[in-house]
């Protein structure tokens, strides 16, 4: 009786390190193989249009393409695309948009091997891999109301300290227009002041610097 195939894995990582460390445990298994390792999304896209790998990790902050879009993007393209988040972050927000966007699994990046290989082979197979820690927080995510792209781009420079004139003058909005989006902010995230929606807004992954 032949040996079932092996499971084919594209790596996206912009860490070199990562890449061969990955690659090490995962070429270990006879059911497993590592077909092709891109640095950016926009080398992923290429290598699994070529590939067409079984799974493939991704990433969330690279250069030139982030993980959420390249997995939009391969997730459009490619409707039975089967991909896993393996990430150092494991804030409410990165977690939502990561699954939002199609990925089947998330893992976080100081998992040990063995968790690596089962999320892996249960993706495989058809099934998402969510570890307790990462569906507990998407569960409260999943809680809170979601921010306009708006109220996501004044929240940013609110975090960075300016007023709600110097927030007009960045976006082109009206001062007015301003206070009411900060309003809808504050109650979206259950902060009393802009003070208050930044540590919010920080500890759930919505602003970065």
């Amino acid at each position: 009786m032949s040996q079932p195939a092996a499971i084919r894995v594209l790596i996206v990582d912009d860490h070199i390190i990562v890449q061969e460390g990955l690659a090490a445990i995962i070429n270990e298994e006879e059911d497993m193989t590592v077909i092709g390792q891109a640095k950016n999304g926009i080398e992923a896209i290429a290598l699994f249009r070529q590939a067409q790998p079984d799974i493939t990790l991704m990433d969330l902050r690279m250069p030139e393409m982030g993980g959420v879009e390249t997995i939009t993007a391969l997730y459009a393209e490619f409707k039975t695309a089967r991909m896993i988040v393996l990430t150092t972050y494991d804030s409410d927000e990165d977690i939502y948009r990561g699954l939002r966007a199609g990925a089947k699994g998330y893992l976080l990046k100081d998992s040990k091997p063995s968790e690596l290989r089962t999320a892996i082979r249960t993706v495989h197979s058809g099934q998402q891999y969510i570890p307790l820690h990462v569906g507990a927080k998407l569960a409260q995510r999943m809680n809170h109301p979601e921010l306009t792209d708006r109220e996501l781009e004044v929240l940013q420079l609110v975090a960075q300290g300016m007023s709600n004139l110097e927030i007009g003058a960045a976006l082109t909005i009206a001062e007015s227009t301003v206070k009411s989006n900060i309003n809808r902010i504050l109650s979206k995230l259950g902060a009393k002041d802009r003070t208050q929606a930044t540590i919010i807004a920080m500890k759930r992954g919505l602003t970065s610097f």
